[in-house]
């Protein structure tokens, strides 16, 4: 057999192809393995960046993203982003099946669309993946997140979550958006604050927690209610345990 011009014998030819099937099966344990990898290491390291943090560096943005534990963040920004983001967060397992139908029939009749990701899945794409819809991405988040859950608790993801956040102006994570916004540490947020917060993040490079206008003001007063509830019903348990 003739092939560029080389003879190629079967014999060459099957070895090529075992070649090829080998290197596709260590892609494929790669990409099965990795979430594994990944979600291990980050169980108890911080992770050195993301991808959208290396997008802003790459069109000329100043980074600024402080590592700060949970546990010197105020407790009303964890009820803050569970009332704005998440109300059931401590109920999924990283996948709110119940969420997600929700926002498909809203989206079938018509109704503004609206969309179904957890705290769990919005920490996992963070840390993981890159921004952007589309199906594949989709995949690929659905699947980080079962895994990375279930290695890290709610806990950990709270605190990766509250970590890698996009606030706006370079700021990732919450304390340097406390510091950035309120000229204060994360610890040391008021309710009203940790709220403000809250109600830009679906949108932090648009929307303004300082000055806000009066879509961000009356957003982060129903978060402010949304709170109540949060710690009133229990909703933050897995991550509050001594009601902080």
């Amino acid at each position: 057999m003739q092939l560029f011009g080389k003879s190629v014998t079967k014999a060459g030819l099957k070895k090529a192809r075992r070649r090829v099937v080998k290197v596709a099966a260590f892609a494929l344990a790669l990409l099965i393995l990795s979430p594994f990898i990944g979600a291990a290491v980050y169980r108890f390291a911080p992770p050195p960046g993301t991808w959208t943090m290396l997008q802003r560096k790459l069109s000329g943005e100043v980074i600024i993203h402080p590592w700060t534990p949970l546990r010197k963040m105020s407790p009303h920004l964890v009820r803050a982003v569970i009332a704005a983001e998440d109300s059931r967060f401590c109920e999924h397992n990283g996948i709110d099946v119940e969420a997600v139908e929700k926002a498909m029939a809203n989206n079938k009749n018509g109704g503004k669309r609206r969309g179904g990701s957890t705290i769990s899945q919005q920490t996992a794409k963070n840390v993981f993946l890159w921004q952007g819809g589309g199906w594949i991405r989709k995949g690929f988040e659905t699947y980080f997140t079962v895994v990375s859950e279930a290695i890290w608790g709610k806990r950990r993801t709270m605190e990766l979550y509250l970590n890698v956040a996009e606030w706006g102006n370079g700021y990732f994570g919450a304390e340097a958006a406390a510091r950035g916004r309120f000229g204060k540490s994360a610890a040391d947020l008021s309710k009203h604050e940790a709220a403000l917060l809250a109600a830009v993040l679906p949108s932090p490079n648009k929307w303004r927690a300082v000055n806000p206008g009066p879509y961000v003001r009356a957003r982060a007063a129903t978060i402010r209610k949304r709170m109540d509830v949060v710690r009133n019903e229990g909703l933050d348990r897995c991550v509050l345990k001594g009601g902080g």
